[in-house]
C-alpha cells in the first residue's frame, strides 16, 4: 500500500489585513456558520480553526447563540482551537506577550472544551529562537509551521530545539498550509492528483502519510469536500480526515533525525518578507509602548497597591495581543486597518496607564504635597535623575534634593517659568466674569494661595502647593461684587505664579522600591557623590564615555576601557521602490550621506545632564521618479536633529534622532562604524540574544538580504545599541558598519514586479500612510561602547535602565512633613539575569501570589538570587501549573538557572 494521505480541512485567517477588522469579520462569521453546517451533516468532518482563539471569540460575538454548537463540537474532538490567542508576528513583540498570548488563548480554548497540544504558527514572517523552549514549558510537545526553516530540512518534519536545549517535534509544511488545495482543485480526479502530488514529494514523507492542508485564508472548505474524499478514497491510497492534532497524534510514526536550534529566519523554503521590520515606524513604537506601560502596571499593582486592577490589564492585554497579529503590527495593510491598530494600541496603553497611576498614587498619598514619590519598576537598586516642577530660587540661589534620611544633593536647574500668566485691564462691570475661570480653587491649572483686592485692581498668587489655609470662592465673590460697586471705572486684573523651575534631580531607589525626595531652594549646593556630566563647545564627557561632535556632525565616542567609535550616527538615505514586505532598491539608487550644513548647540552643561543638538540639514529627493527606478532630482531641505545626551553614571551615549518627513519611497539608517571589520552581530529580543551572521540562507523566490530585528539591544563587535522599540539592522560593508534602520517609507502594500520578490506578497494595494510624509519621525536609541562586547559591558542589565524610566508622581499628604523611609520590594540579582515580569495572580480556589518570570541571557547560565516580603516560593509552568522547585528560605530564594532558561517562580 502506498502512503495514506490525510487531509487536515482548516482555514487561514488574518484579522485584520488588505479590509479592516470588521469586514473580515463579516466574512468569518460566513465561513465560520458554513463550518458548523457542514460538520452537522458530515459526522467524519473535521477542521482546525487556525491555531487562534480570536477568530472563535470574534464570531461568538455575532453569533453567541452558536456557542453550544461549537463547544460540542470540540468536546468530540472533530473541532480543533486554540492554542494561542491570535496568530502574531513573533519578531515584533516582547517574548512576555508571547506567553500571555498563549495563556489567554489556552485559558478560552479551554471554557470551551481544551485546546490543540499543538504550536500552530502557519503564516509567521520566521520564527524566535526561544519559540522551543515556550511551548515546551506550556506542556506542547508539537509545532507546525512553513516560513523560515532552512535547507538542511530534506524530510516533513524536524527537532527543533531552542538555546536552552528544549525540544519540540515540528511538522514542517513545507509547500504551504494550502497544499491540499491543488489536489481539490478537480474534485473528479482527486485521486489521480493525489497520486501525483504524492510521487513528487515522496522523499519527504517517509512511511508517513501525506498531509494535505485542506485550505486557504478567508474561506470555509467546500460543504461537499467530505463525499468527494470518500469517492476518492480507495485501498491502495486511503484518505482520512483529521484535525492537526489527530495527524500528528494518531498518524505520524517516522522520528524525526533533522534538529535545527535556534530561530528559524531562512528564505530557502519560503519568503519570510523581512521588511515588515521597519515598515510604518509608529506601530513598533506604539507596540512598545504599551507593552513597557502594560508591565509597569503589572509591577505597580503587585508592589504598591492594594487594588485589584485585573479587569483593564487583562483589557489591555488582550488589546495588545491582537495587535500583535502577522498583519496588524507589521504594518502591511491599509491604511484603514492600520489606523484602527495604532488606535488600538494607545487604548491598551491608556488602560494600563490608568491601573499603574492609580497604583502609584496609594504610596504617594504618604508624601508630602511639596516632594515627590519616586517608584522603580526594575527588581534592583538603582540611582535616577528625575525631571520635577519645583518652587524657582531666588535669585543666585540654588536647589537641592533632600531624601528621606536627610541626606542633600545637587540639583541641575533646567528651566525656569514665567511668573505673570495674565495682565489683564477691563471695565469693573466685566470683573465678576473673570471668577467664572475658577473651579472652586483651581485657575489656570494651579491653586489660588492668596488674593489682593484693593479699589481698581484684583491681584491672584497661585501655587502648585498652596501656603495659606482654606479659601472661600463665595466670599471672594462678596467681596468683589461690593468693590467694584464702590469703584467703577477701569480695573486691572493680575494673575501670578509663584516662581517656577523644572529641575532634575538624582534619586537613590532600592529595587522594585520606592523613595521620596524634597526639591527646594538651599543655602548653597551640595558637593556631588559623582563625576558631573559636562558639555562644553564639541564635548561631551561624564567619566565613562566622551563624545565629540566632529565638522560632518558625526560622533567620535570613547568608552571607559578605550574603546572608540568614529563617525558613530552617520546618516545614509537611499531610495525604496518596493512594498511593505520588503525593501526594494531602486535600479539608480542615489545614496545622500553628506550633509549640506552642521550647526552645534550645548543645550544643558550638567552636572547630572549634559545635552548637545546637532542639526544636519540634507538634500533628499522628493520621490522615485514616476518608472519607480530612479530617484527624483527635485530634492527638499530636510533638517535632522540628533540630541546626544549624557548622564551622570551612566556608561553609554543616548542618541535621539527627530526630523519632519518630506521625502517618500526611501530608506534612512543610522550607521555605527566599528573599529574593525567583524563576522557577525547578536541581539536580544524574545528571551534570548541571537548570534547571525553576515549573509541568510536564499532560496524560494525572494533575495536573502540580511537584514535582522532586535528588539532591546543589538551589538557588533564593541559596539551595543540599545533600543526603545523593536527595530531593524544590517551590519554593511563586509562588516565595517552597523546599520539601524531609522525609517522606511513607501507607498503600496505589495508591488507585483520587485527587485527582491519573485512574486507578489499581496494585490498592489495603494498605501499612502506607509509613507509617512508630514510627521515627525523620531527614534531613541543608546550606543555603549565596550571591548569585551554585549556581555562584557552588561547590556542586558543596560537596557533595562534605558527602556524602564522610574515612575514620579507628586505627594498628596500636607506640605511639610516628614518625608517616609525608603521601602525595597522584590529583588533580583545575578549577571545577565532578565526579569520580564512581576505581578500578581489568582489561582483556582482563591489561593494567590506574586508571579515573577526570569531569564538566564547567557549561554553559560545564571545564579539567580530573589528576595523580597514572601515565605514560600513554588516554581510554575508558563500556563501557572505547580511544578518540583527549589524550597526557599523566609524572604530569599535562589535559583541555579540554566542556559538561555526560562524560570517562572509564585511567591507567597
Amino acid at each position: 500500500m502506498r502512503n495514506p494521505a490525510v487531509f487536515v480541512p482548516h482555514f487561514h485567517w488574518d484579522r485584520e489585513w488588505y479590509e479592516p477588522f470588521q469586514v473580515f469579520r463579516h466574512r468569518l462569521v460566513t465561513a465560520l456558520d458554513t463550518v458548523l453546517d457542514t460538520a452537522e451533516a458530515h459526522p467524519d468532518f473535521r477542521f482546525t480553526v487556525d491555531g487562534q482563539m480570536a477568530a472563535v471569540e470574534d464570531y461568538l460575538e455575532m453569533r453567541p447563540e452558536h456557542r453550544d454548537r461549537l463547544a460540542a463540537l470540540v468536546a468530540d474532538g472533530r473541532l480543533a482551537v486554540g492554542p494561542w490567542l491570535i496568530l502574531l508576528d513573533e519578531f515584533l513583540c516582547s517574548g512576555e506577550t508571547i506567553v500571555r498570548n498563549l495563556q489567554m488563548g489556552w485559558a478560552a480554548a479551554e471554557k470551551l472544551g481544551g485546546a490543540m497540544r499543538i504550536g500552530y504558527l502557519p503564516d509567521m514572517f520566521g520564527h524566535v529562537a526561544q519559540m522551543p523552549q515556550i511551548l515546551a514549558r506550556a506542556g506542547i510537545e508539537h509545532a507546525a509551521l512553513w516560513r523560515g526553516v532552512p535547507g538542511t530540512v530534506d524530510g516533513h518534519a524536524f527537532r527543533w530545539r531552542a538555546p536552552d536545549g528544549s525540544e519540540v517535534r515540528t511538522e514542517f509544511l513545507f509547500d504551504g498550509y494550502d497544499n491540499g488545495l491543488d489536489v481539490l482543485l478537480v474534485p473528479e480526479h482527486i485521486g489521480r492528483a493525489l497520486g501525483d502530488y504524492a510521487e513528487m514529494t515522496a522523499e519527504r514523507w517517509g512511511n508517513d502519510p501525506v498531509l494535505a492542508m485542506a485550505g486557504t485564508d478567508h474561506n470555509a472548505p467546500d460543504p461537499r469536500l467530505t463525499a468527494w474524499l470518500h469517492r476518492a478514497s480507495s485501498d491502495e491510497r486511503p484518505i482520512t480526515l483529521a484535525t492537526l492534532e489527530e495527524y500528528l497524534r494518531d498518524h505520524v510514526r517516522d522520528e524525526p533525525t533533522a534538529v535545527v536550534t535556534g530561530e528559524l529566519r531562512s528564505h530557502v523554503r519560503g519568503n519570510i518578507l523581512p521588511g515588515v521590520l521597519s515598515v510604518r515606524l509608529g506601530l513598533k513604537q506604539r507596540m512598545a509602548a504599551a507593552e513597557r506601560t502594560v508591565d509597569h502596571a503589572e509591577r505597580a499593582g503587585a508592589l504598591w497597591s492594594g487594588q485589584d486592577g485585573t479587569p483593564f490589564l487583562t483589557l489591555a492585554w488582550h488589546k495588545i495581543i491582537e495587535s500583535t497579529a502577522h498583519d496588524s503590527v507589521v504594518g502591511s495593510g491599509t491604511d484603514e486597518t492600520c489606523e484602527q491598530v495604532e488606535a488600538r494600541l494607545a487604548e491598551a496603553a491608556q488602560a494600563a496607564r490608568a491601573v499603574r497611576d492609580a497604583a502609584v498614587a496609594e504610596p504617594a498619598a504618604r508624601v508630602p504635597s511639596d516632594a515627590h514619590l519616586v517608584a522603580n519598576p526594575l527588581p534592583h537598586p538603582r540611582t535616577a535623575h528625575i525631571e520635577v516642577d519645583v518652587v524657582a530660587p531666588a535669585e543666585r540661589g540654588v536647589l537641592a534634593a533632600t531624601a528621606a534620611d536627610g541626606s542633600l544633593h545637587p540639583v541641575q536647574l533646567i528651566s525656569t517659568a514665567p511668573t505673570v500668566l495674565s495682565d489683564e485691564v477691563m471695565d469693573a462691570s466685566q470683573v465678576e466674569r473673570v471668577l467664572r475661570r475658577i473651579h472652586r480653587r483651581e485657575l489656570f491649572g494651579r491653586l489660588i494661595d492668596t488674593y489682593e483686592l484693593t479699589p481698581g485692581s484684583l491681584v491672584f498668587h497661585l501655587a502648585e502647593v498652596p501656603s495659606s489655609g482654606a479659601f472661600d470662592l463665595l466670599i471672594l465673590r462678596r467681596k468683589v461684587a461690593e468693590a467694584v460697586a464702590a469703584h467703577p471705572g477701569e480695573w486691572r486684573v493680575l494673575t501670578l505664579e509663584e516662581a517656577r523651575a523644572t529641575a532634575l534631580a538624582p534619586v537613590h531607589v532600592p529595587a522594585s522600591g520606592l523613595a521620596s525626595v524634597r526639591v527646594a531652594p538651599a543655602e548653597h549646593a551640595p558637593e556631588p557623590d559623582f563625576t558631573p556630566a559636562t558639555a562644553a563647545g564639541r564635548t561631551l564627557a561624564n567619566g565613562l564615555v566622551e563624545v565629540a561632535v566632529a565638522a560632518d556632525g558625526t560622533l567620535d565616542v570613547t568608552g571607559a576601557d578605550g574603546t572608540a567609535l568614529r563617525g558613530l550616527g552617520r546618516l545614509v538615505d537611499g531610495g525604496d521602490r518596493g512594498d511593505s514586505y520588503n525593501y526594494g532598491p531602486p535600479a539608480e539608487d542615489q545614496l545622500v550621506s553628506e550633509p549640506a550644513e552642521v550647526t552645534v548647540e550645548v543645550l544643558e552643561q550638567g552636572p547630572l545632564r549634559a545635552r548637545t543638538r546637532v542639526t544636519r540639514v540634507y538634500a533628499w529627493p522628493v520621490a522615485l521618479t514616476e518608472d519607480r527606478d530612479v530617484r527624483s532630482a527635485q530634492t527638499v531641505p530636510t533638517p535632522v536633529e540628533t540630541l546626544v545626551e549624557l548622564r551622570a553614571g551612566e556608561p553609554f551615549v543616548r542618541l535621539t534622532t527627530s526630523f519632519l518627513n518630506r521625502s517618500a519611497d526611501h530608506r534612512l539608517r543610522l550607521h555605527v562604524p566599528l573599529p574593525e571589520p567583524v563576522t557577525g552581530s547578536a541581539s536580544a529580543g524574545q528571551f534570548a540574544v541571537t548570534p547571525r551572521g553576515l549573509t541568510a540562507e536564499g532560496g524560494w523566490g525572494e533575495h536573502p538580504i540580511p537584514t535582522f530585528p532586535a528588539s532591546q539591544f543589538v551589538a557588533a563587535g564593541p559596539a551595543t545599541v540599545l533600543l526603545d522599540h523593536t527595530a531593524e539592522y544590517e551590519v554593511v560593508g563586509d562588516g565595517s558598519e552597523l546599520a539601524v534602520t531609522l525609517l522606511r517609507a513607501i507607498g503600496s502594500i505589495s508591488v507585483n514586479i520587485h527587485p527582491y520578490r519573485d512574486e507578489p506578497a499581496a494585490s498592489e494595494i495603494p498605501a499612502p500612510g506607509a509613507q509617512d510624509l508630514g510627521l515627525r519621525i523620531e527614534n531613541r536609541l543608546a550606543v555603549l561602547p565596550s571591548a569585551g562586547g554585549w556581555q562584557q559591558a552588561g547590556a542586558v542589565a543596560m537596557a533595562e535602565l534605558f527602556r524602564n524610566d522610574v515612575l514620579v508622581a507628586r505627594g498628596t499628604a500636607p506640605a511639610g512633613g516628614a518625608l517616609p523611609e525608603d521601602t525595597a520590594g522584590i529583588a533580583v540579582e545575578g549577571p545577565d539575569v532578565f526579569v520580564s515580569s512581576i505581578r500578581t495572580v489568582t489561582g483556582d480556589g482563591g489561593a494567590s501570589g506574586t508571579e515573577v518570570r526570569l531569564v538566564a541571557m547567557s549561554d553559560t547560565g545564571a545564579r539567580a538570587r530573589v528576595t523580597g516580603a514572601f515565605t514560600e516560593a513554588a516554581t510554575v509552568d508558563l500556563l501557572g501549573r505547580p511544578l518540583a522547585g527549589p524550597a526557599a528560605a523566609p524572604g530569599a530564594l535562589g535559583l541555579d538557572l540554566g542556559p538561555w532558561e526560562i524560570r517562572t517562580v509564585l511567591l507567597r
